[in-house]
């Protein structure tokens, strides 16, 4: 499920959350709603592309990714992992969740 936030008055942020309800990729900072929503809908078209995925390890050696859109503009981070199996097993569950997931405002 997508979770669409409002955060300060006019920015929005979103999360998407496993079925489990962990949050496995989180957005930017959107100036509107209708910017947000256009987040969730690049995050629905482009997960499910392997290629669209930066996989990155931090400088604390942390593992995460971050979902691009077609155009290269990041539209998703995950949270840290400790391991590379932990960060694929994030993928995995963005491309399992996103398509399909609804969208719910809190």
């Amino acid at each position: 499920m997508f979770e669409l936030k409002n955060k300060e008055g006019a920015s929005y942020h979103f999360t998407l959350k496993a079925k489990n309800g962990q949050v496995i990729l989180s957005s930017e900072v959107y100036n509107s709603k209708s910017a947000a929503e256009n987040g969730i809908a690049s995050v629905q078209k482009n997960a499910s592309e392997d290629g669209r995925y930066e996989r990155k390890t931090a400088k604390n050696g942390k593992f995460f990714f971050n979902l691009k859109a077609g155009n290269g503009q990041v539209i998703g981070s995950s949270q840290m992992y400790s391991s590379e199996s932990g960060m694929e097993n994030g993928i995995n569950s963005v491309k399992e969740n996103a398509s399909g997931a609804d969208t719910k405002e809190v």
